[in-house]
């Protein structure tokens, strides 16, 4: 349901734009920087729950985020006006923050052993609904249904998962290590564990950006159906998801895969940049999705966890509120570049979102130091 939340309003941007009362631009075509200014809020609304979401146990807050989730779908496809949208896309980004702060540190705890892995699975779940959604979207379109059929029955789906969530038991919270005195251990930053949460802002840039501003430059490059850049895009994703999950329990270390697939993805965004035909978006959008949407964000959240071991839900909500402040940020950026510079924004998009991936190889890259200085100092003692 999050992998469908979060990609379905850029699937429908002109029709959620012409229900806003937007403009038409000069080519003919709907302006669409609302639309992605509401997908935006979705980053504010996470920065508004994180502080308080992960204070209400893992049962609470997982129940909360799916209500939030029902009131999304529902709303979205019922008001008329681009606030009452905005409203509704932070109550989106609520949700989120929410389900958060209940699924991956609950996971973790029901596979120990596999704690990072047990984490990527829940991003191949969201990407395999990434890949399902173009395909639902035209089997509705030829069905001559409403576009509002998937979101209704999104909200239904949403509504048993809330039951089954009620009822199922959830594993028991592992108790905080404590001190010599007694008390809880007080967390300690790092340099390098203040990169791995900082690569929580660059690694959602890099997919975000490409996931809500690829159909737009695909009609720029001449592809006929965008959509199908999402399937793609999505079987990428799910592949790295599968395929790194069983590198990393071979032996191989989340810090190197922090560094390897963002420097596959900028890689990527430059050939997309310079090679202006639909045949270099269809394979980018199957790389990008592999290395910026294959488990990054999910690894530097476990990489992050490694650091606070105690402390698995605040470590996670420290990520993620970076994750948020990009979600709302640099998306925000992208809707006042599409509505300032229109059919030459898309490429501009791309240039800012290749800047920000080339500063979460640099966090990687300290990540990855500290790592190793970590280990010499253990081998020491």
């Amino acid at each position: 349901m999050l992998g469908i939340a979060s990609s379905i309003l850029s699937q429908y941007k002109a029709q959620f734009a012409s229900n806003w009362g937007a403009q038409q631009l000069s080519n003919g075509t709907v302006d669409v920087s609302m639309v992605v200014s509401v997908i935006a809020a979705f980053g504010l609304g996470r920065l508004i729950a994180y502080p308080f979401a992960g204070h209400f146990g893992r049962k609470v807050s997982g129940t909360i985020g799916i209500g939030l989730y029902v009131i999304f779908f529902i709303g979205i496809i019922t008001v008329n006006s681009f606030w009452a949208a905005y409203l509704i896309g932070v109550l989106n980004g609520m949700a989120n923050s929410f389900l958060d702060t209940c699924v991956s540190p609950s996971l973790m705890e029901m596979f120990p052993e596999s704690a990072s892995i047990a984490n990527l699975l829940t991003k191949f779940a969201v990407v395999t609904a990434q890949f399902i959604l173009p395909f639902l979207i035209g089997g509705v379109a030829a069905a001559g249904l409403s576009f509002r059929t998937i979101f209704i029955i999104c909200g239904v789906a949403l509504a048993a998962d809330a039951i089954a969530i009620i009822v199922f038991p959830f594993p028991k919270r592992e108790k905080p290590q404590l001190n010599a005195a007694g008390t809880p251990e007080k967390m300690h930053f790092s340099i390098g564990s203040v990169a791995a949460i900082l690569i929580g802002f660059t690694s959602s840039t890099t997919f975000m950006v490409w996931l809500n501003c690829n159909q737009e430059l695909g009609a720029a490059y001449g592809v006929k159906n965008p959509a199908t850049l999402q399937s793609l895009y999505a079987v990428g994703a799910g592949i790295a998801v599968l395929l790194t999950a069983r590198l990393i329990k071979a032996g191989l270390k989340e810090s190197t895969v922090l560094i390897l697939y963002p420097t596959i993805a900028v890689v990527m965004l430059a050939l997309c940049y310079f090679v202006q035909t639909p045949v270099i978006l269809y394979i980018g959008s199957f790389v990008i999705g592999y290395a910026a949407a294959g488990g990054v964000l999910q690894l530097a959240t476990s990489t992050t966890i490694s650091f606070f071991p105690s402390h698995k839900g605040t470590a996670t909500s420290l990520v993620m509120i970076a994750s948020s402040i990009a979600n709302y940020a640099v998306l925000s950026a992208a809707a006042g570049l599409t509505k300032a510079f229109g059919d030459a924004a898309p490429r501009m998009i791309i240039l800012l979102n290749i800047v920000i991936t080339i500063v979460g190889i640099g966090l990687a890259l300290v990540v990855k130091t500290q790592e190793k200085h970590v280990l010499a100092v253990s081998q020491v003692h």
